[in-house]
């Protein structure tokens, strides 16, 4: 099918206001919120509901054309871009609640829906949607399935595929299917768990069942300083090693306090503490008292630059504002970002820290940090300027450096942000050939023929990975 014939289909099935594929406006789609890749599709399409989804993969399948869904594009892990002469679907305009069963506790949505709007609509009836990633005011419900994403809340809550009952999908040749059961029950193949994390390489979300949670009756928030990152770390394994469970332990370092504190999400940090430690416990009031005592019991055994306990909404508000605000903050200090996403086990985020910081010392570049501590989920950020080539490959080799140490020391590559273009280098080293060669197998079954987001999540061949890499090649060393 030529060039002119599909496109002819796609724009009688969305209008042509909706199938974009000039220069100009391609430009907004050749790379997710991780600057490192880019490849500008050969046009996207905005469907205006499922509907539109299934028919508009129809045309693609039969024409044989690449094709990869997209929410808001906050990812950082270059999961939704597609090679030359593919399309991008944006699902950006399916973004409906269209039900909130109050009695049960289940949202059906669209997944263009944002994340942070569900629980604004839910908010009245005293229910919230829990996965909170530090992008919720913008980033879209099936963009946060897709990776899995997670976010201060999961300590406690667990990340999004705790939350996701079922999904109507679209397969990669146009078929629907529902995955899941909005009653949660336990299926024989658990398709609703395959979907979580798949990094939409098996299926097209287009209506979302989610678990909604009561709005805690108590939530007290701590900010403790410290004069070291080290010590925040060790606060954090003391505070799970007895056995306490608040809903967040975040931890923020110096660099990211200051960018925070120069910014419009300045929160009132001790600009002087080496590092904070957030502390949210939730629940009925008299066990978070018991728990926020026992914590500030526990917080004595360290000398502390600060404890503070935000005494109204507003404060709790200012503390969260200067948290999930970090990200942009840390933007505007150079050029380009590159935040990175490793886990290790909590009793290493010391030493993980530490190792962090010798990359950084080698490198040159500015590092800040900002991390789901009760999770071990680290998030370096590097602040670089892509046009020079030398700090470009200094980034991309630096990274894969912290993610090896993340694997020697226990832990994983990916905690929420997906393997994407970003780590398909690395998944060998995590993963034994024959685990890769099921998960690829696996993955055929749905998408035998590998249109939908094609290779991402497992290792590309040399051209295919080259078709999106920015930069030179990463070293193997």
């Amino acid at each position: 099918m030529s060039n002119y014939a599909w496109k002819s289909r796609l724009r009688a099935i969305v209008g042509n206001d909706f199938l974009l594929d000039d220069a100009a406006a391609l430009l907004a789609y050749e790379s997710d919120a991780l600057t490192l890749f880019r490849c500008q599709p050969a046009a996207v399409v905005l469907p205006a509901d499922a509907d539109q989804v299934a028919a508009c993969v129809a045309v693609l399948f039969q024409a044989q054309i690449p094709f990869a869904a997209r929410g808001a594009g906050t990812g950082l892990s270059g999961g939704a871009l597609v090679a030359a002469g593919g399309v991008v679907l944006a699902l950006t305009r399916l973004k409906r609640i269209h039900h909130l069963d109050v009695q049960k506790r289940v949202a059906i949505v669209d997944p263009g829906v944002v994340n942070l709007d569900l629980s604004r609509a839910a908010e009245p009836y005293g229910l919230r949607y829990a996965p909170d990633p530090a992008s919720q005011s913008v980033s879209t419900l099936g963009g946060n399935m897709a990776e899995n994403a997670g976010g201060p809340m999961c300590f406690l809550h667990g990340s999004t595929a705790n939350h996701v009952l079922a999904a109507d999908v679209v397969l990669p040749d146009g078929r629907r299917e529902t995955w899941g059961n909005v009653h949660g029950d336990p299926e024989d193949l658990d398709l609703r768990g395959f979907l979580c994390g798949s990094e939409g390489t098996v299926a097209i979300a287009v209506r979302l069942y989610l678990k909604l949670l009561p709005i805690p009756e108590k939530v007290v928030t701590l900010l403790a300083a410290f004069h070291s990152i080290a010590a925040a770390c060790s606060a954090v394994s003391a505070i799970v090693a007895a056995g306490l469970r608040p809903v967040a332990l975040e931890v923020m370092d110096q660099a990211t306090i200051r960018a925070v504190e120069n910014s419009v999400y300045r929160a009132g940090l001790p600009t002087e503490a080496g590092a904070v430690l957030i502390i949210e416990a939730e629940g009925p009031a008299q066990t978070v008292a018991h728990d926020v005592r026992c914590i500030e019991e526990l917080l004595t055994n360290f000398e502390l630059l600060r404890l503070e306990r935000a005494e109204t909404p507003q404060q709790r508000l200012a503390v969260w504002k200067g948290r999930k605000g970090a990200g942009g903050a840390l933007g505007r200090l150079a050029p380009d970002s590159y935040v990175m996403d490793g886990v290790v086990p909590r009793s290493k985020l010391a030493e993980i820290m530490e190792y962090v910081a010798v990359v950084a010392a080698e490198s040159g570049l500015a590092v800040a940090n900002l991390f789901h501590a009760g999770d071990g989920n680290i998030h370096p950020h590097f602040c670089y300027d892509a046009r020079d080539p030398e700090q470009a490959a200094l980034v991309e080799n630096s990274g894969a450096k912290i993610l090896r140490r993340c694997l020697e020391l226990g832990g994983s590559i990916s905690g929420e942000h997906g393997i994407g273009l970003e780590k398909q280098h690395l998944l060998a080293e995590q993963f034994g050939a024959a685990e890769i060669a099921l998960m690829e197998r696996l993955r055929r079954v749905f998408n035998p023929q590998d249109l939908m987001n094609p290779g991402r999540g497992l290792p590309l061949g040399k051209g295919c990975a080259e078709a999106f890499h920015r930069h030179g090649r990463i070293q193997n060393g």
